[in-house]
């Protein structure tokens, strides 16, 4: 579970919403608490909870401009070190917005040279475009299509694809074995079609194929973290929000399980190209 299901619950409480909803462990994003961005506090969290860190999401959002500084390098290369210091695996960045110039000029060796020094695999979330009176934006650099962006690993968003228009089981069949991390959501409809919010609705309640992409990477034996990102802020009482949260769990439990017998006409090639690491 990402803590952002629960924000803008402190930590503490993300952790001890994740161990009573039945989640296998947690996704860090770094925001303006210093809980999220303190080593030694996230250390003591995860034995305390039994929940091990498995992912951190850096610092991209605006409301997160001035964490760690305004150099979006050293935020990457923070969220690296923090990524290391709590035995995280793996680093969620977004693509950099087009205005911050040199960044977005190398991003993507920079994305390399930091996985090189630290050994964590920081893995590039697919976003949207923005619309601005009617017309579609070029926010972010290289793209906010990972599909067509020369990185290693690749973060997918369902709530996202939903947003850009973007077929979630045709990107996951696109990417292949570059997709390494899963931010389990739903969303209705794009920015074309009206949508104006960024969803991130409970698994299953969207217009998304979420469960064929599950099952996809289940019959492929795919080994990446599926980590649920979706909103609770309406909830009104922890009950309300721990069954929000386990419907989530439940969803990805039921649509992981191996399905020998059958049939996703869909997904076979999806399934041939994450094996055997082509794009079809």
């Amino acid at each position: 579970m990402s803590t952002t299901c629960v924000y803008p619950l402190p930590p503490e409480q993300a952790f001890r919403l994740a161990r009573l909803a039945g989640f296998d462990g947690i996704e860090v994003m770094v925001t303006r608490d210093e809980g999220t961005q303190d080593a030694a506090s996230l250390r003591e969290l995860s034995p305390k909870f039994g929940l091990p860190i498995v992912s951190i999401h850096a610092p991209v959002l605006l409301l997160t401009h001035f964490v760690w500084g305004r150099d979006p390098r050293v935020k990457l290369e923070r969220s690296a070190q923090l990524a290391q210091d709590v035995g995280a695996s793996t680093v969620v960045v977004h693509p950099p917005f087009r205005w911050q110039a040199g960044y977005a000029d190398d991003f993507l060796d920079i994305v390399r040279e930091i996985t090189a020094s630290t050994g964590i695999e920081i893995a590039v979330e697919n976003m949207f475009p923005w619309m601005w009176a009617g017309r579609s934006l070029r926010a972010y650099a290289p793209s906010w299509d990972t599909t067509i962006m020369d990185s290693d690993a690749v973060t997918l968003d369902f709530s996202h694809c939903a947003l850009s228009g973007y077929d979630s089981l045709e990107m996951a069949t696109a990417l292949g074995d570059r997709l390494r991390h899963i931010h389990l959501c739903d969303g209705t409809g794009s920015l074309e079609e009206g949508r104006v919010f960024d969803e991130h609705l409970l698994p299953g309640r969207g217009t998304e194929p979420v469960a064929e992409v599950l099952a996809m990477l289940t019959a492929a034996h795919w080994t990446g973290a599926i980590v649920a990102e979706v909103n609770t802020r309406k909830a009104q009482t922890d009950r309300e929000r721990l069954d929000l949260l386990r419907e989530t769990l439940a969803f990805a439990r039921r649509h992981t399980q191996p399905q020998p017998r059958r049939r996703f006409a869909r997904s076979r090639r999806a399934i041939a190209a994450l094996r055997t690491g082509l794009t079809p």
